[in-house]
């Protein structure tokens, strides 16, 4: 699919191939696992559904074209995609990664690959002279996520590839949060760009997924091997889902975007609000930086209630549209506080990095933003 169209319908033209039986708008589900051969390994290109599938394969090409890649393999979650991207890499090795990566990612270096002797360096990846300082001759990949989850930290692409290429390190970057209509890590110099499908590409929270899009010829080669050696992909109906999902990615981000900045807008002026983090913002550590390489600011928004861990609670308890849910980037508003739930296994792990028990994690929906306004105000007047 050619790239000479605007970003707001890339999504919705991306990856199409109409099927030669039927021409069907919608790409069909090839629900089976085999294919029959003409003979001895002779076959259209399809042999076990564990090694490719048409709809994966249409699905790969959509999300190839919306992050600006030549090639994409689809996972089955977020954290397969991410495992693959570990797996290039062996026992011993130095890895660089952000302090405030999702917390199944952390979750995932610290418990299990520090057995096999990895080495992982965590550091702030928005602050260029902490990277500086720990990406060495040694390390072999530099993973960040831009923005964070949940502190919505923003690292500059373009400056930490050329540190982690100086060091013949690749970068990888967890496009989760942006996706490639916010920003192209690859346009900006990334090896990789991974996503978890399950979020915003999807945007109906009703399937798991992830993927990883690259440039590379031989990155890619590897990582097919991984995902059809592992096996961990997703099954046609998930691969059909999330494609029909990703058509309205422009829409969603837009309205998403637009509610969250409002919303964060609301907070930064509530007396019972003590901090609110959203790129957005001009408070925002990082917002010069955000806009100059986001188009838009995302549908995220952290904030501090005054009061802590039980005003933070209490909260989440009152809320009415907004949904107590640990998932993010769906059609619906969800809450939640990242310490007692998705992020609780930092304090668990004893690292020096934890997330405030205070911190609320909201992810704006595509609702109508003066009704979200009106929720959070009648839940903060509990506190």
């Amino acid at each position: 699919m050619s790239t000479q169209f605007r970003p707001d319908t890339l999504p919705v033209v991306a990856g199409f191939a109409p099927d030669a039986e039927a021409a069907a708008l919608n790409y069909p589900i090839f629900q089976t696992s085999t294919y029959a051969q003409d003979d001895l390994n002779v076959h259209k290109g399809f042999d076990y559904s564990r090694s490719s599938n048409p709809t994966r394969a249409a699905l790969e090409r959509t999300l190839a074209a919306v992050e600006g890649g030549s090639y994409c393999y689809a996972f089955a979650s977020g954290l397969a995609a991410t495992e693959a991207v570990f797996q290039l890499f062996g026992p011993g090795q130095r890895i660089v990664i952000g302090r405030d990566v999702y917390a199944g990612t952390f979750r995932q270096t610290d418990a299990i690959y520090r057995r096999f002797a990895f080495t992982f360096d965590y550091v702030n990846t928005a602050d260029l002279s902490q990277a500086a300082a720990a990406i060495t001759p040694d390390t072999r990949l530099v993973w960040i996520e831009t923005p964070t989850n949940p502190m919505l930290e923003v690292s500059d692409i373009a400056a930490l590839a050329e540190l982690a290429h100086a060091a013949g390190a690749l970068l990888a970057v967890d496009n989760t949060l942006a996706t490639g209509y916010i920003h192209q890590p690859l346009a900006l110099g990334a090896d990789i760009s991974m996503l978890s499908t399950t979020k915003y590409i999807s945007g109906h929270s009703d399937v798991i997924g992830g993927a990883l899009a690259m440039n590379d010829a031989r990155l890619a080669e590897q990582i097919k091997f991984l995902q059809k050696s592992a096996g961990a992909v997703p099954g046609p109906l998930d691969c059909f889902l999330t494609m029909r999902g990703v058509r309205t990615l422009a829409l969603r981000l837009e309205k998403h975007s637009a509610n969250a900045l409002a919303v964060a807008r609301y907070l930064e002026q509530h007396p019972a609000v003590e901090r609110v983090i959203y790129p957005g913002l001009p408070s925002h550590p990082q917002h010069a930086l955000a806009s100059r390489q986001m188009r838009l600011f995302g549908g995220m928004i952290s904030f501090v209630v005054k009061g802590g861990a039980e005003a933070a609670r209490t909260l989440v308890r009152s809320t009415r549209l907004f949904v107590l849910a640990e998932d993010l980037g769906g059609v619906r508003s969800l809450i939640e506080v990242p310490a007692a739930m998705t992020h609780g296994y930092l304090s668990e792990s004893g690292q020096d990095y934890v997330i405030e028990p205070g911190l609320v994690r909201a992810s704006a929906g595509i609702e109508n933003a003066n009704d979200l306004i009106e929720d959070l105000e009648q839940a903060l007047a509990r506190l």
